[in-house]
């Protein structure tokens, strides 16, 4: 059973770490993912240091088919985003999962 990290966790470990208000923890949390969200719809890249990348990449058109009826669709094209993390952040996952 995996567990998933949430806003409220984020804002709950910077009330702990750093000490600031609860609410003013949420508003941290809020303010740093929202510059994390605008860079992005921008069409820009977020690079975390010893985190990873954020890339927005833009993927071409063609020509699908429903997997039910087989019937071919045209797939627009656009833009997807997708995360690379940085050599240090694997070498952490793999060292605290003992490299499964």
């Amino acid at each position: 059973m995996s567990n998933t990290l949430t806003r409220a966790d984020l804002t709950e470990a910077v009330y702990e770490e750093v000490g600031l208000s609860r609410n003013e923890s949420a508003e941290l949390v809020e303010s740093i993912l929202g510059e994390i969200s605008d860079a992005l719809a921008t069409g820009d890249n977020v690079k975390i240091s010893s985190f990873g990348s954020f890339v927005v990449r833009q993927k071409g058109g063609r020509i699908g088919r429903n997997p039910k009826t087989g019937e071919e669709v045209p797939i627009e094209p656009r833009k997807v985003l997708s995360f690379k993390p940085s050599q240090v952040m694997k070498d952490v996952i793999n060292a605290k999962m003992g490299g499964r």
